[in-house]
């Protein structure tokens, strides 16, 4: 979703003030009670869990504007925290029938980017991976051809499934092969936006 859209959650539900979090910092934990839905007022969240042999896989990201929190059991099953500074309002929802028919699009918008998730996780190349990866940031943050990476090549690992030895030699070969250009850490232009399409196709 381009970068300030608005969702219009914050009209039929109880909305607090902005809640400014610094990088790391936990919205909620794995296993807490699920009370609440949080929408993304700038910033970026990542969504994740702590796997048996203590190595970490990424589920989401979710950038300014973005709704996330949804649980089907009024659980939590993941740890949510600020990648950066970061600022959440928290709604906590009722049950009237104008916010459950707000909530279905976000839910069913939220289970599709999953679903394209875990399409690219069954990709075999790591470069396939990153391409996709890059498409979806570049359209979420309004469709522009250069862009911020709120998040480090870890983060990006974590969430592709691979090494961030990998993840950056990824980059390094979209860059040789003038697809994008890299200003900076975390900056991308993307130059040949077909190329990468096809890439990630």
């Amino acid at each position: 979703m381009p970068a300030g859209r608005r969702l219009g959650l914050s009209a039929a539900t109880p909305v607090q003030q902005v809640t400014c979090l610094a990088a790391g910092e936990q919205i909620y934990g794995q296993g807490e009670q699920a009370k609440a839905l949080y929408e993304v007022e700038y910033g970026a969240v990542r969504v994740y869990r702590l796997l048996a042999d203590g190595r970490r896989q990424i589920a989401a990201f979710h950038m300014a504007g973005e709704v996330f929190g949804f649980e089907a059991d009024g659980t939590h099953h993941f740890f949510a925290e600020a990648i950066g500074a970061t600022g959440v309002r928290v709604m906590r929802l009722g049950a009237s029938a104008e916010i459950s028919h707000k909530l279905l699009p976000l839910a069913l918008q939220s289970l599709v980017r999953t679903q394209e998730h875990l399409l690219v996780l069954g990709r075999q190349h790591a470069i396939e991976r990153v391409a996709a990866f890059l498409l979806d940031m570049a359209e979420r943050q309004g469709g522009l051809a250069e862009f911020e990476l709120p998040m480090s090549r870890m983060d990006i690992a974590d969430y592709l499934g691979l090494t961030i030895e990998t993840v950056s030699r990824a980059f390094t070969r979209l860059k040789e092969k003038g697809i994008v250009k890299l200003p900076g850490l975390r900056s991308v232009h993307i130059i040949k936006y077909q190329s990468l399409d096809d890439m990630s196709a």
